[in-house]
């Protein structure tokens, strides 16, 4: 049986270094909405222990029922404030809302979701309360910037910063949806230093430019 990789599709191929316009398909996920510094919030700590039981579930679903086998894939995260110096000065965790993306392939079903869901609920470290606002959704993003930041997650907001504020209006481009993340690396095995982490912001043309 074949395995798919679904970090083979362009969206995420970045270069460190490298300001990337691409166009986004639109891809389905896991999700699962919270608040507050990841570091310290319970919430965000409930919410990957429902989301990667859920996610392991579907792959051995997929491939026990359907045939058809695929790597979990990395977490990802939407990231956004009210003030969005909260990402690239002030970095204040305390003020982000985030959502928690795990991708998986366009043939899970919302019914196959709801079996894996109900066994899940079965394990005794997984937070009901968040397993029961884990969701199947498709996120269309459409034009988007994005770079590859090597380096830890509190070195990210020059980058942004750069992203924001010179890159995407030299270009003619305005932000338009949350900020993205895709995280290549284990933080549990890989130093700071080296955790490899893709940046991305969902872009539109702005107006009067070509």
């Amino acid at each position: 049986m074949t395995k798919l990789d679904l970090k083979t599709l362009d969206s995420y191929r970045a270069k460190a270094g490298e300001l990337r316009i691409l166009e986004v398909p639109p891809l389905q996920y896991l999700m699962l909405d919270g608040h507050g510094d990841p570091n310290t919030a319970p919430e965000y700590a409930d919410a990957l222990g429902a989301l990667y039981p859920m996610a392991y579930g579907l792959k051995f679903a997929s491939k026990n029922e359907l045939g058809r086998d695929y790597v979990v894939p990395p977490l990802e995260g939407l990231w956004w404030a009210d003030d969005m110096s909260a990402f690239t000065t002030a970095r204040d965790k305390s003020a982000w809302s985030w959502t928690l993306l795990l991708l998986v392939p366009e043939w899970i079903s919302a019914e196959t979701v709801e079996v894996v869901r109900e066994a899940a609920r079965a394990k005794p470290a997984v937070s009901t309360t968040a397993l029961e606002r884990v969701r199947l959704e498709t996120l269309d993003e459409g034009l988007c910037v994005q770079t590859l930041h090597v380096g830890s997650f509190e070195a990210e907001g020059p980058v942004l910063d750069d992203l924001h504020h010179r890159f995407i209006p030299e270009h003619g481009l305005v932000l338009t949806g949350k900020h993205h993340e895709i995280y290549l690396s284990d933080v549990r095995k890989v130093a700071p230093e080296k955790l490899r982490t893709i940046l991305r912001q969902p872009v539109e043309r702005a107006a009067g430019s070509s």
